[in-house]
């Protein structure tokens, strides 16, 4: 049977997103995926749904710092919580980050998967920043990209076509019905089945 095509939109300022991305990475050959990543924009899905995160909620924001630690040993995953959790998360956000990953996406795509990685072990695992130009060109280096291809991808995210692409993206999520990240939507019998979280992978798998 050739392999199911299976989108995953993600944004890297959300854990969850990077505890899917690495189940999907992991079991992709086991479960007989085409995985097709796509970065969107977070912050664009929650103002479209009327969502807010988690962590505005006093009482999920407080679960939430016991659940990641658990998901962490679960999954294997290197995931801390930033010390100011507020400001790395909330106020900066991820644009410049998802603008890059799209111009990587664009440009350079067979290293989408470890650009993408080294910016959640930045801010999700080492407490780094991901908003400032070095910040971006060092994960980039990190996961294979020269200085200088770096640097072509980095002058490209206030590009139209990278802000329209991000867009599209971040659009195509909405209209799968996402209130959050991470969605995957796998394409099973003609139709698109959409999971919220990575807490539905196991439901992923049945389907598949």
């Amino acid at each position: 049977m050739a392999p199911r095509p299976c989108e995953l939109f993600y944004d890297v300022v959300s854990p969850y997103s990077w505890l899917g991305f690495e189940v999907l990475c992991r079991y992709r050959n086991t479960w007989n995926i085409n995985l097709r990543l796509r970065p969107s924009f977070i912050a664009g899905i929650m103002k479209d749904s009327g969502n807010k995160p988690p962590a505005l909620v006093p009482r999920k924001g407080k679960y939430m710092t016991q659940d990641l630690k658990r998901l962490s040993d679960y999954f294997q995953v290197p995931l801390h919580m930033p010390k100011d959790f507020a400001r790395s998360v909330l106020e900066k956000g991820s644009l410049s980050a998802m603008r890059f990953l799209t111009a990587v996406n664009m440009e350079r795509p067979e290293l989408l998967e470890p650009v993408s990685r080294e910016l959640w072990m930045r801010i999700w695992s080492r407490d780094e920043d991901i908003t400032e130009a070095q910040s971006i060109l060092a994960a980039a280096t990190r996961a294979g990209l020269t200085p200088e291809q770096g640097q072509e991808l980095l002058r490209k995210i206030d590009s139209p076509e990278v802000k329209e692409r991000l867009k599209v993206t971040t659009d195509a999520a909405c209209n799968y019905g996402a209130f959050g990240l991470p969605v995957v939507v796998a394409h099973v019998g003609g139709q698109p089945h959409m999971f919220f979280g990575s807490d539905r992978l196991e439901l992923l798998s049945h389907l598949l």
